[in-house]
């Protein structure tokens, strides 16, 4: 009877509190649980433990550099390191956009460059057949007030007629002698047109702006594209400007006449990174590549 009452009580017991017997239960699995970290903390020593992290710290790192750094090393040097500047050019320029901002041309006319001053800029006037830079003419007024040999150029748009591009190129743009000659910006082909149809394009954009000013436009474009896009003898006739970032010389066998060298140039009057470019000739050999001359 005694035995009865107390399965009764503990039914009733059961009905009123039906988590007492899974709070018990819980609490000896977190004790067992915090029983089993303890026992791993102190299976090893604590200098095994920072070790451990060490590895694991290395190893991100390693994975980061492998991912992020390795592949863009050289432009992580160009940035973070010492500036290296190829050797044996005395004339230097910069190419300019709306990517600078507002430019302190006072302070820019005395910048100088490996020792040597800014002599030419050469700036970005039009894009496609609908877009001009939005900083385009104050900096092609600039440039010329402040004593520079300037230059416009051209980016070439894949969704545009060669002929399109050409003429909005010369409805917004007026060069005039002491300038240098109007430059085409390539640096990109269609998938569906072939390198024949590709080059034919080129040549009518660079046909119809030599008419207009009577001297061979500038191709820019970068040492690869040349090769495997550009590489026909027809373009040999044209002042070549390569891009070719953070190397000592240009692997280009042909002439060339510009080097874009790096995109991480630092100059006073101009806030964050441009482009330096060398001329490969002398001061009197710029001068003689104007229109006008």
């Amino acid at each position: 009877m005694s035995g009865n009452r107390k399965t009764n009580a503990s039914r009733r017991d059961a009905v009123r509190n039906p988590n007492k017997g899974r709070r018990r239960r819980t609490a000896r699995h977190a004790g067992a649980g915090k029983g089993l970290l303890g026992k791993l903390v102190r299976r090893y020593p604590r200098w095994a433990w920072w070790v451990g992290g060490l590895c694991v710290a290395v190893f991100y790192v390693w994975i980061f550099y492998y991912v992020f750094v390795g592949p863009f090393g050289f432009r992580w040097r160009a940035l973070y390191g010492d500036p290296k500047y190829p050797e044996g050019y005395e004339i230097r320029g910069i190419d300019i956009s709306h990517h600078q901002g507002d430019i302190d041309w006072e302070l820019l006319r005395n910048a100088m460059i490996e020792k040597c001053p800014i002599r030419f800029i050469l700036i970005k006037a039009t894009e496609g057949t609908t877009i001009v830079d939005s900083k385009f003419r104050e900096n092609f007024t600039q440039a010329r007030e402040y004593g520079f040999i300037r230059g416009a150029y051209h980016f070439w748009s894949n969704k545009s007629s060669a002929r399109a591009q050409a003429y909005f190129f010369l409805d917004n743009v007026i060069l005039i002698d002491g300038d240098l000659p109007p430059v085409l910006d390539v640096e990109n082909k269609p998938k569906d047109v072939s390198v024949e149809d590709f080059q034919r394009d080129i040549l009518t954009w660079l046909h119809i702006v030599e008419d207009r000013y009577h001297v061979k436009p500038i191709i820019y474009t970068y040492y690869k594209f040349k090769m495997n896009y550009l590489d026909d003898p027809v373009f040999d006739d044209y002042p070549y400007w390569i891009a070719h970032y953070y190397v000592d010389k240009v692997e280009y066998a042909g002439e060339w006449k510009f080097w874009q060298h790096t995109d991480a140039g630092r100059l006073p009057g101009i806030r964050g990174y441009v482009d330096f470019n060398i001329y490969n000739g002398s001061y009197y050999d710029l001068r003689k590549l104007t229109i006008g001359n």
